[in-house]
């Protein structure tokens, strides 16, 4: 599987990743999170209201990852995981919103 943390760009490391009948996930927690949040938006962004506030959503993953990178404090799996859902949620509605704005302003 190493092919696959390379392609996603994760660390894969295991304290930081989830783990099924033993076998570690592909990807981290927080990588994992991004990935369900672009599935959920892929899913549900033509469902809710187009707006430029999604990119709101990105700031908790923002915060949780820079806290723990300069070593202020320990994050967990579960947080990695919901910030991620949500970053990569929001990421995922900004840019079709985006997209559908620049499409309308060519028409």
């Amino acid at each position: 599987m190493e092919w696959c943390s390379k392609y996603w760009g994760c660390h894969q490391m295991p304290e930081r990743s989830f783990f099924f009948k033993g076998y570690q996930l592909p990807v981290c927690a927080r990588c994992t999170g991004i990935i369900l949040g672009y599935l959920i938006a892929a899913l549900t962004v033509w469902f809710i209201p187009k707006t430029w506030l999604y990119i709101l959503l990105v700031i908790p993953m923002a915060i949780d990852g820079t806290t723990q990178f300069l070593e202020w404090r320990k994050s967990n799996n579960i947080l990695r995981l919901i910030t991620g859902i949500l970053g990569g949620f929001g990421f995922i509605c900004f840019l079709i919103s985006a997209i559908i704005f620049f499409i309308e302003q060519v028409k």
